[in-house]
């Protein structure tokens, strides 16, 4: 693979295999996985207190000070790029489904602005004396049929020799400058729906300590790589607000985002939300992620909670998803029409889930039974 800066792939042609004879766990080889291994919301904002100082031009409608999902550059009257990047450690064992995860979460922030991707560049961090290269390579295919899927190329990248397994894109896409979706537009009135069920971090602690069931992770691999291809159509919908995808901060973080964008309160009716099957047990039986601590550590004191809300409850709140669903902020109205494209596009589980009403002294998340 030519990488961007004309760097070539960690891939050639020889047969070189681990030095040990036997490879590993890929999720033993990480210390997070999945959108699980983001650096905690507290401790990013003090890494990125201070860096956003330099000006923006106008042609930049998106940039880093909403916390959006992705940067948009208007080219023309009728075009805008969108640029983002993500990548992570494994969240699963087998290479394939890695990549395909990996590559599904990095497309999703196009997909969360309205836009439609058009390419992606490969990112690859990968310790060739653990691995085998038939592992590496089967990594790097698994994102590359979900990028088939989603009709772009990967068209380049870079590579690297890394202690842990690292895998991502950086995806492009486009989008009418009309059309783009950040998540700080939501409005008093407005309806929240989230369009996949929650409980991917859980299903991952599991796996990690091989309590996981083959229907539990059929269903983990299912929601983790399909894509969002319900956000250009959502984007098009006249009072549709705000959109965003929910991944390592949970759905509390991310709710929580679009409250302080917007400067509103939202309430999430937690009976609503849609769970993952068996999740609700697991965590229970203390499969969570120290990420869904972390997570509550650096936003908990924004967040109402209603009076019994159990730990397990708060950790399914704070669950870091990995490859999420989008999260819409959207006029009553319109909410019919929401609920049909999301059907359209294969997600049954899309629902209703909390409202937007206007801020009192400052803005909240206020979750109700």
């Amino acid at each position: 693979m030519a990488g961007h800066d004309g760097e070539t792939s960690l891939l050639p042609v020889d047969s070189r295999t681990p030095a040990s004879g036997a490879e590993p766990r890929l999720t033993s080889l990480s210390h997070g996985g999945g959108c699980g291994c983001k650096i905690a919301p507290g401790v990013l904002s003090e890494i990125l207190r201070g860096t956003a100082g330099m000006p923006m031009p106008p042609e930049l409608l998106v940039g880093i000070e909403t916390s959006d999902d992705a940067a948009v550059y208007r080219l023309n009257e009728g075009q805008a790029l969108v640029a983002t990047t993500d990548f992570f450690m494994p969240i699963v064992d087998d290479p394939f489904d890695f990549g395909r995860i990996a590559a599904t979460n990095a497309l999703s922030d196009v997909y969360a602005m309205g836009g439609h991707p058009i390419l992606a560049l490969a990112l690859v961090g990968m310790p060739i004396n653990v691995l085998s290269l038939q592992t590496i390579r089967r990594i790097l295919q698994g994102g590359e049929a979900v990028c088939r899927a989603a009709g772009i190329p990967i068209a380049g990248g870079h590579t690297i020799d890394s202690v842990e397994p690292i895998y991502g894109l950086v995806a492009l896409g486009l989008v009418h400058p009309q059309r783009v979706k950040r998540n700080c537009d939501a409005r008093p009135g407005d309806r929240m729906v989230l369009g996949k069920p929650l409980g991917v971090g859980v299903y991952s602690a599991a796996l990690k300590k091989e309590r996981l069931d083959a229907a539990a992770y059929a269903s983990m691999i299912d929601a983790t790589t399909r894509l969002n291809t319900a956000g250009p159509d959502l984007a098009a919908i006249d009072g549709v607000h705000a959109l965003s995808d929910v991944t390592g901060f949970g759905l509390a973080g991310h709710a929580l985002e679009m409250a302080r964008g917007a400067r509103c309160e939202v309430r999430l009716h937690w009976s609503r939300v849609a769970l993952l099957p068996g999740v609700r047990e697991l965590a229970a039986a203390g499969f969570v992620t120290g990420a869904s601590a972390r997570n509550w550590a650096g936003y908990g004191s924004q967040v109402q909670l209603p009076p019994g809300f159990t730990d397990t409850q708060r950790a399914l709140l704070t669950d870091p998803q990995t490859s999420g669903g989008l999260l819409v902020s959207c006029e009553a109205r319109v909410l019919a029409q929401v609920l049909e494209v999301f059907r359209r596009h294969g997600f049954d589980a899309a629902a209703e889930c909390g409202e937007v009403l206007a801020a009192g002294d400052a803005p909240v998340l206020r979750v109700m039974p």
